[in-house]
């Protein structure tokens, strides 16, 4: 095999210019058939392969170097089910190459294949005509706990069943395409295809301009489109139901949702009344017109349906079968993706289309008919046999698959007896060999199989299929197709034409967009998070304040006098009380502060914090922006101390002053680009609230009635106002004087009445639940506070009464949790909202 034509190779040997890394291409045998096509070499991949020759091999690493640095800035990622840790999104360097003209024919099979899913649900869910006239054995479809008998005599909004639809795609080494199976339940795969784009069009922009490669946002607009017209009201709330932050597809579902203008809500977000959905948010319930499932139908009603979901919302059956609600897809769908239905697909398609498969299904048997079984098992050596509804198969590690001539002799008998006791689980499908594409492995093209999903989205004018897709590239050059596992790397998907390609955007074609400037509904659940990012941030800062006050005092003092010594040890009994550092006797002040900066087992600790910080980011991370993101990763980076370090002072200091220097990046940023509505308020008064209450513990370890000089200045250090306080007074500092800077001072943005009046502003900005102009609970403590802050007298102040101060604010955090969060959304949700 060779990537050029003998004439090109003989011109390249007389001129020398045969490209550094295309040199001792040693492909596998037979995987030329992605780059080669009969004649020689595909022509888009000719002129990609032309165009990239001309680029110096350093400048391509640079490429892929930068390519890897967006993923992990930008935080791409997925998790393996049953692992906590999300891992780094692994794309392929090169893209996946398809001509104009061979897209077309997989277009049109896509979308031939989407309407004869629809067909099919609308019968198997309405007349049950397919059944009845034995075109399908009901046990093919009850057999599938996707099958929702719920849903019998259901009609959706639309008549529509599907509105997203994905369709797995191989192609053989003579270049046909085969369907591997159906995707009908909630298809993945979208929001990481859109993310693969926008990575490989980075690294290569020159090639994908001139090669003419297809728009995703035409598809994606077409789609929200089509959503939005099958709504009752001319400006649906549309919402992505997910399962939650531990979803294998979490940061895809996150992605969708911000590109697309969706909420992203779990299903404790969700509340049924009157069989209507709606969201609950901080202004009460609104409607939700639209949802976007990413939920398994078997978890959405625990009431219906699967009484252990805890990821799903009581009584969302009865309002999708009142049709209350657009569902995309709706629940039952799933049971189409079964592969005891895979070989009815060819006689369906006549039966209810009138029309042969345009894309052909790889061939299956299903073994609960007689004559299927006894040709199953007399090939048995010869056939993959897999799960007719998703069970494991004994005998394979996975539960997807085994081949029958891999297994033992008993192996292979248990397996044909289990067959013959209860075929109707299984399947027996041919061994397919699947077509390769170009991959880029230490500097040279090797070949590897993959599998392409194609998706197609339900609009008012029919079914569009995306330009493009969602390919996964095997590791392995073993080239079956039922050997593509967990591991597989992404490519991107370039559909390449002729013509120039029209620039196209989510956004409005047209001027006539109504201006909206109100705070918004937020869901509670966001609020909550972006209140508590606020608290874990700013008590990230006061942990890295304390721990570099500490390192400071153990830097500046030779030996200590006895004042001195004591305001030393204050700092340490303070991050032990916060549970940032254990207590050690005569500890060095540099170990305490590290332990406090750097230890990974105590909860207190400044790494812990922003760790914390993170996890809580992930969850609503369609709201903050990617360098947000990357602040908090470079924040937990800072923090990291090697497993073996045994730092020193400057070492510590130096860790300290960069988180710091992180944080004030991080607060710089959010208050200079957060949009000042709802999710503004909350993120702020998240840190008001905690900075609040730091003040007031700081002041009573520092400020304490018959409090030192060393103590108080301490204390300056704490609320950064030495400057302020050295150019305001000519002595040394004093009680009052201090206590008044941090307790009481209107100017000073560290003090506790600059973050108690800033407090009562956002509280007074946000939706009531009732409109006769009452203040709310938080509000009417929020106003006392203030009050009380601003008209106060330093002189006044004692221990006991900045002690009274911060469990008041801490009762103002508690009455903000009960009536803005989900864990009084019981109470809540009777409260008249308007319900919009």
């Amino acid at each position: 095999m060779s990537l050029k034509s003998p004439a090109q190779k003989e011109k390249d040997r007389r001129d020398g210019n045969t490209s550094a890394w295309t040199k001792g291409y040693a492909p596998l045998p037979g995987a030329s058939d992605e780059l080669l096509a009969e004649g020689g070499t595909r022509p888009a991949w000719r002129r990609f392969l032309a165009d990239l020759s001309q680029t110096r091999p350093d400048e391509i690493n640079r490429s892929f170097a930068a390519a890897d640095r967006r993923i992990r800035d930008m935080g791409i990622s997925y998790r393996v089910h049953g692992e906590l840790k999300e891992r780094t999104w692994p794309l392929e360097r090169l893209p996946l190459l398809i001509e104009q003209k061979e897209w077309r024919a997989i277009a049109a099979g896509v979308e031939q294949r989407a309407r004869l899913m629809e067909a099919i649900l609308a019968d198997i869910y309405g007349p049950g005509d397919l059944v009845a006239g034995g075109a399908l054995p009901a046990s093919a479809i009850a057999g599938s706990r996707d099958f929702i008998h719920a849903m019998k005599g259901a009609r959706p909004p639309g008549e529509r069943w599907l509105r997203f639809y994905a369709l797995d795609l191989g192609r053989g080494p003579d270049g046909r395409w085969w369907a591997l199976g159906d995707r009908t339940q909630a298809p993945s795969g979208a929001g990481y295809a859109l993310e693969n784009r926008l990575i490989v069009s980075g690294a290569f922009p020159r090639q994908r301009s001139s090669l003419n490669v297809a728009r995703l946002a035409p598809f994606f607009r077409d789609f929200r489109a089509g959503l939005s017209a099958a709504a009752e009201r001319a400006d649906p709330r549309m919402s992505l139901l997910t399962p939650g932050p531990y979803s294998d597809t979490y940061f895809e579902q996150a992605y969708l949702a911000r590109y697309l203008g969706f909420l992203l809500v779990e299903g404790d977000d969700l509340v049924v009344r009157d069989r209507i959905a709606y969201v609950r948010t901080i202004a009460g319930l609104k409607r939700a017109d639209v949802i976007w499932r990413r939920v398994d139908a078997d978890w959405c009603d625990p009431l219906e349906l699967n009484a252990a979901s805890r990821i799903g919302v009581p009584g969302l059956m009865q309002a999708v079968r009142a049709g209350n609600v657009v569902m995309a897809n709706m629940p039952g769908a799933g049971v189409l993706e079964s592969l005891s239905l895979l070989g009815f697909a060819p006689a369906l398609c006549q039966r209810l289309l009138g029309e042969d498969l345009k894309l052909p299904n790889i061939a299956t048997w299903w073994c609960g008919q007689k004559a299927e079984r006894e040709a199953v098992l007399d090939k048995l050596d010869q056939l993959v046999i897999a799960p007719a509804f998703g069970e494991a198969l004994p005998g394979s590690t996975d539960g997807r698959g085994v081949l029958g001539a891999d297994l033992t002799a008993h192996k292979r008998a248990e397996l044909a007896n289990a067959i013959r006791q209860r075929g109707i689980d299984y399947v027996g499908q041919e061994v397919v060999q699947l077509s390769t594409t170009p991959v880029w492995r230490d500097g040279r093209i090797e070949p590897r199989p993959f599998v392409l999903r194609v998706f197609a989205a339900a609009t008012e004018d029919g079914w569009r299929v995306m330009p493009g897709g969602f390919c996964r590239v095997s590791d392995s050059p073993d080239a079956r197709a039922f050997t593509m596992r967990q591991g597989v790397t992404s490519a991107d998907v370039w559909v390449v034409g002729d013509q120039p390609v029209e620039m196209s955007t989510l956004l409005p074609a047209d001027n006539a967009v109504r201006v909206v400037r109100q705070l918004g509904n937020l869901p509670s659940r966001a609020a909550d998070n972006l209140f508590w990012l606020g608290r874990y941030l700013e008590r990230a800062e006061a942990t890295c304040l304390i721990a570099r006050c500490l390192i400071a005092r153990a830097l500046e003092l030779d030996g200590w006098s006895t004042g001195q010594q004591a305001a030393v040890e204050l700092l340490q009994q303070q991050l032990m009380a916060w549970g940032a550092a254990t207590f050690r006797a005569n500890a060095r002040p540099a170990a305490v502060a590290n332990e406090a900066l750097s230890s990974p087992e105590l909860l207190g600790s400044a790494l812990s914090i922003a760790s914390a910080a993170r996890r809580n980011a992930s969850i609503i991370r369609e709201r903050l922006s990617q360098d947000s993101v990357r602040l908090l990763r470079d924040l937990e980076e800072q923090l990291r101390a090697p497993a073996d370090a045994a730092l020193n002072e400057t070492d510590a200091a130096e860790r300290a002053q960069g988180a710091l220097r992180l944080l004030a990046a991080m607060a710089g940023l959010m208050a200079e680009n957060f949009n000042r509505v709802a999710g503004w308020s909350f993120f702020e008064m998240g840190r008001r609230v905690e900075r609040s209450i730091n003040v007031c513990r700081f002041a009573r370890q520092f400020a304490f009635d018959g409090a030192t000089g060393e103590n108080l200045d301490v204390l300056l250090d704490l609320i950064d106002s030495q400057i302020t306080y050295r150019s305001r007074y000519v002595v040394g500092p004093a009680l009052v004087a201090v206590r008044d800077m941090a307790l009481l001072d209107p100017q000073n943005p560290r003090s506790l009445a600059f973050q108690l009046a800033r407090l009562d502003e956002h509280l007074a900005g946000l939706p009531a639940l009732a409109a006769d102009g009452m203040p709310e609970a938080p509000r009417r403590i929020s106003l006392r506070l203030a009050a009380e802050a601003a008209a106060g007298e330093a002189e006044r102040l004692d221990t006991a009464a900045v002690l009274d101060l911060e469990q008041r604010v801490s009762r103002l955090a508690e009455a903000i949790s009960a009536r803005y969060f989900l864990e009084s959304a019981g109470a809540r949700d009777t409260q008249p909202s308007g319900l919009a």
